[in-house]
């Protein structure tokens, strides 16, 4: 069945309507990507992608087009919901997205990478990228996960605990600088309320989650499900008993982790070990 349109016939997609009305704006003034630059600011690639649906660029970026065009806060708005639309993720992560921005609480442990919501741009960008995909597609995968980040912020937002493996913080990224910063940006985030930091040490043996990682997400009507993964696919797991089991080992891991303040120091020690950009 085709997808039902407004009477206005643009796009009711979220990414694909906020590049079209960048689109429009810019054609009605009859402006080259050039001179729409100069006129608001940041390279014209940068609008070029906005409008091909390649990246959404930043809030500040919106704002001054907003102001530019006199739209108010129309573009900030159209902004907002592609950041927050689940559609924009590869389709077996829509169900995923959907409850993780419904949750009132979420666990997780990864042994071989940092949860998309504690990962810096580089972060994100780097694993994508050795993922494959082409240029675009890490791009816009990139934008989509540093905006499903503000899950994380307000007043109501839920708990979040996570058990990392030491083994995921002694792999580094390639450029020094950007691992300090991806620490940093650990230290930081365990201080907020909601954020509970565990690292799972090298020595604590073997256990029940060795080949993947899982993520619990309770409702506000207290039903959890889990969601397991490994570097080719994932699984949404809704059966009780299954919950229940991957969370009697989940608790096992925990129990083997250093406590959130000796983990946070541990945290605190890598970064004063790590390796800075030598000078020029």
């Amino acid at each position: 069945m085709p997808q039902r349109r407004a009477i206005t016939g643009r796009s009711q997609e979220p990414r694909a309507r906020f590049a079209e009305e960048l689109r429009l704006l810019r054609e009605e003034r009859q402006l080259t990507f050039r001179a729409l630059a100069a006129q608001v600011g940041w390279d014209p690639t940068l609008f070029s992608k906005m409008e091909k649906g390649q990246s959404l660029g930043g809030p500040e970026t919106v704002v001054a087009l907003d102001t530019f065009y006199g739209t108010g806060d129309k573009l900030l708005t159209l902004w907002e919901l592609a950041k927050a639309d689940p559609t924009q993720f590869k389709e077996r992560y829509w169900q995923y997205m959907s409850l993780e921005a419904g949750a009132a609480s979420m666990w997780h442990f990864g042994g071989s990478v940092l949860h998309g919501l504690l990962q810096t741009r580089e972060y994100a960008m780097e694993l994508l990228t050795a993922g494959g995909g082409t240029r675009d597609e890490v791009e816009q995968q990139t934008d989509a996960r540093m905006g499903r980040q503000s899950v994380l912020d307000g007043e109501y937002a839920p708990p979040f605990r996570a058990i990392v493996s030491e083994a995921v913080l002694s792999n580094s990224l390639r450029d020094a600088q950007q691992w300090r910063q991806q620490l940093e940006h650990l230290v930081e985030i365990s201080e907020r309320p909601n954020v509970t930091l565990y690292v799972l040490p090298f020595g604590a043996g073997l256990h029940g989650l060795m080949d993947i990682a899982v993520t619990f997400l309770r409702s506000p009507s207290g039903r959890t499900v889990a969601y397991v993964e490994n570097a080719v696919q994932g699984e949404l797991i809704e059966e009780a008993s299954k919950v229940e089991d991957l969370q009697r080992r989940y608790d096992a891991i925990r129990d083997a982790a250093r406590n959130p303040a000796a983990s946070r120091k541990f945290i605190l020690q890598m970064l004063e070990e790590a390796p800075c950009e030598p000078s020029t």
